[in-house]
């Protein structure tokens, strides 16, 4: 079933979601299961599923020159997506990307998620990092070009093919919202207007990255709404449970921590106290927020499902 129909279909009833990564090369697919197993007492609307291109890495060889090798750290998430809707009969939803994929190989995986009966995508630009590199003219620049393609393969418009097609896929369409914006776009308001293209486009419902003041996603919500975005926001949320946290989460994703959170979180001698008190600020998100009747609260699990148990414990 798509997303939207099923948000729809709980009557206003807020939803549980998850999102997970796929296990690292060399791991069994019986420890991402261990991950979901204690989850799925709490029935999640969907699973969302990462996707991670190879990265390119440089090995010097016997001759002494440096050569370039692909590693892919992850396997991708067509197989995972699979098996994790066949073991639990819930919707899972893929990841695509624009970086490491050529239009042709985005089209191609799309005909294989269609085949194996999978409904759903969220629509990432993905991460550059790691000398990954945009090939131009082979891959899309921008996840609203990504958008297009899927939208128009859900019309019978196919790569190469002059004429419409008689087959027509049936994507539901997700894609990324920023409440602190994209850390690339100079404000929220240039930043809204391409999530306003990408909904124009045809995306059906945003997912917003991670966030720890919920006010921004209120006022987030309240901008799209001004300037008609009208599909459903759903709110990502991800407790905070390692010291590091404290400084990689606002150096990587791009988000600021609350003072509060912020003075609570330096008090902590150890990691079970950080924890404890990251457990405790997303159960009073989760709560003001399923009090706003959000569509689902969406947790970044980052395959640990201890503390998002707890949460969901005290929340659903």
């Amino acid at each position: 079933m798509k997303i939207v129909d099923k948000l729809k279909n709980a009557n206003g009833k807020t939803q549980f979601s998850l999102e997970i990564l796929p296990p690292q090369k060399g791991k069994k697919i019986n420890d991402l299961f261990e991950v979901l197993d204690p989850l799925m007492e709490f029935k999640p609307a969907f699973i969302d599923v990462t996707y991670h291109p190879e990265e390119m890495i440089y090995k010097r060889r016997a001759d002494g020159l440096i050569e370039e090798a692909p590693l892919r750290k992850r396997p991708g998430t067509v197989g995972i997506c699979a098996a994790i809707s066949y073991k639990y009969d819930v919707e899972t939803v893929p990841h695509l990307v624009c970086v490491g994929f050529s239009k042709e190989e985005t089209e191609d995986a799309l005909f294989s998620l269609y085949y194996q009966g999978i409904e759903n995508v969220l629509i990432l630009k993905g991460d550059t990092k790691n000398n990954i590199q945009i090939q131009k003219n082979k891959s899309h620049n921008y996840a609203s070009e990504l958008v297009e393609q899927v939208a128009n393969m859900n019309r019978g418009k196919f790569l190469h093919e002059e004429t419409i097609n008689e087959m027509e896929t049936d994507f539901c369409i997700g894609v990324a919202g920023y409440p602190e914006k994209h850390f690339m776009a100079p404000n929220l308001n240039t930043d809204l207007k391409w999530l306003k293209h990408k909904v124009d486009l045809g995306a059906d419902y945003v997912v917003t990255q991670m966030f720890f003041d919920n006010k921004k996603y209120f006022n987030f919500v309240e901008k799209c709404r001004e300037m008609g975005i009208n599909v459903p926001i759903i709110p990502g949320l991800k407790p905070i449970e390692f010291k590091r946290q404290i400084n990689s989460i606002p150096s990587h994703f791009f988000v600021d921590l609350p003072e509060d959170l912020t003075k609570e979180l330096e008090r902590c001698k150890t990691n079970e106290d950080i924890q404890k008190v990251g457990i405790e600020w997303c159960i009073a998100q989760s709560m003001e927020l399923k009090a706003a009747g959000v569509p689902s609260l969406h947790y970044y699990t980052m395959s640990r499902s201890e503390s998002i148990v707890k949460i969901a414990n005290a929340v659903l």
